[in-house]
């Protein structure tokens, strides 16, 4: 697959420390595709010192013409990459074809999104003038001025590699900023191909630009995070990691993003066309539900569940899964066989609460490779459940019966989460109403889709701290600074 196995350090393409490997598997057929770098904290070490020298002593953060042209290099490298990414993306992740092409956001989708970037970055305003006040017996005109935060520690998940690297690195880079991008261990070519291309087909210089790999992460992202040198962690992934980030970089005060778990809820309202919106209860099984802003929590009103129930039935038979070359399907395996147990505990949790699995439930028979588990619905499911409160992270559906719309609103807001949700209904106003009354960093409204490289994404209360991509996504990686000069 023309994979990259080293790591980036400092404009170099190198081994690890004492050569040392691990192998990246297949998670759809369970065989090893290759070997990586295997990182010791020494090449930690040298990634975090490039990073710092880079950014400290050359122009990178102030020569905004010279990085948007870097930035086009890039995008235009990945362009020429495509079809070799999509399939080591593909690979690596058990993800289908179909959603590594342009309808999902394995690695078209993200490669385009750098346009807005580009787009934006000329006529951003690095400075504006507050004008002349007068305060304490003078005169003052002030500037506010905008400055990269400095060293960046992007920390990114198996689940859409390509996505979430690029939506870390890309507005590091256009702010100023120099990177070390630590990859998911299950996911790593993602990340080294993203270094090879960077140091042989860009201008980036030295050191602005870092990526390492580990099957083992815990040891060099505590080094990452806590390292004084280390300016700003951006993390996506668990929110229990996400919490042991937080507190570890609160020992040097550093900024963190973190964008971690959700329990979303798809809200039916009772005036909903039901034929229309429950097939949006499917989405579940996008990527084997491996996404934190799927709708895993579906809410219907209790005097309809028979119907809900029947409808489910037939639409959950459109699923096909088990051909990673499909380019029409849309659900994998999980990535390995720790995450399958996990999600298959969750489902036994299920049944001992006295969920009912309406479908489901298991692993399939008929695929004997491959991290599957079946597509699973439990109904006479109520909100204090396990299964309902906490993320699974597979493709399993929480149906939840609700008295009214106040109770439903209710439901979806009682949760440790906010990332993201759903409402449906037949008046536009009534589902626009409901949206506004949810916890959510993002929502859509009977078929919208929130997801464009404009659109700021994040969530409220333990889903995480800040916002990616968009104007929000960018300024996250900026400090500000306010100047007074005596007039």
């Amino acid at each position: 697959m023309n994979a990259e196995a080293r790591l980036l350090i400092d404009g170099e393409l190198v081994e690890a420390t004492g050569g040392a490997t691990y192998p990246n598997l297949n998670p759809a057929t369970e065989e090893v595709l290759g070997q990586v770098a295997d990182a010791a904290p020494q090449d930690m070490e040298q990634a975090i010192a490039a990073a710092r020298r880079a950014f400290d002593t050359s122009d990178w953060s102030t020569n905004h013409a010279f990085r948007h042209e870097c930035l086009q290099q890039l995008k235009a490298a990945l362009v020429s990459s495509m079809d070799v990414l999509k399939q080591q993306i593909a690979a690596e992740t058990g993800a289908p074809l179909g959603i590594c092409g342009q309808s999902g956001p394995q690695c078209e989708l993200p490669i385009a999104f750098i346009d807005y970037t580009l787009a934006s970055l000329p006529d951003y305003p690095w400075s504006r003038d507050l004008g002349v006040n007068e305060i304490m017996g003078g005169k003052n005109k002030r500037l506010v001025e905008k400055e990269a935060i400095g060293v960046v520690a992007a920390i990114s998940p198996w689940n859409v590699p390509l996505q979430i690297n690029l939506a870390k690195c890309i507005p590091a880079l256009a702010a100023g900023c120099t990177v070390v991008l630590k990859a998911a261990p299950d996911t790593p070519w993602s990340a080294t191909m993203l270094g090879r291309i960077v140091a042989e087909q860009t201008d980036i210089p030295a050191g602005v630009f870092n990526v390492i790999t580990a099957q083992d992460p815990a040891e060099l992202g505590d080094m990452l995070v806590a390292d004084p040198r280390v300016d700003m962690v951006s993390f996506t992934g668990s929110t229990a990691v996400g919490k042991r980030i937080m507190a570890r970089a609160s020992d040097t005060v550093k900024k963190v993003f973190l964008e971690l778990g959700g329990k979303s809820a798809n809200i039916i309202l009772d005036d909903a066309d039901f034929d229309t919106s429950l097939l949006s209860a499917l989405a579940v099984c996008f990527h084997a539900g491996q996404g934190c802003a799927l709708n895993t929590r579906l809410l219907v009103p209790g005097h309809r569940q028979q119907q809900v129930e029947e409808r489910l039935q037939t639409y959950f038979g459109f699923i096909s899964y088990g051909d990673p070359s499909s380019e029409s399907e849309i659900m994998g395996p999980l990535i390995n066989e720790r995450q399958r147990q996990r999600v298959l505990s969750y489902i036994e949790s299920g049944r001992q609460e006295g969920a009912r699995v309406l479908l489901g439930g298991g692993i399939p028979p008929t695929l004997k490779k491959g991290y599957y588990v079946e597509p699973t619905v439990f109904v006479d499911v109520t909100n204090d459940m396990v299964i309902a409160r906490e993320e699974i992270f597979g493709p399993v559906l929480c149906v939840i019966a609700y008295d009214d719309e106040e109770d439903a609103i209710r439901i979806a807001n009682d949760s440790e989460f906010g990332l993201s949700g759903s409402v449906w209904s037949g008046n536009e106003e009534r589902a626009l109403a409901v949206a506004r009354r949810i916890r959510t960093g993002t929502i859509n409204v009977n078929g919208g889709n929130f997801y464009g490289p404009d659109a700021p994404f994040g969530g409220y209360k333990q889903s995480g701290i800040g916002r990616e991509m968009g104007r929000e996504g960018f300024e996250e990686y900026l400090e500000t600074k306010t100047i007074a000069i005596a007039v």
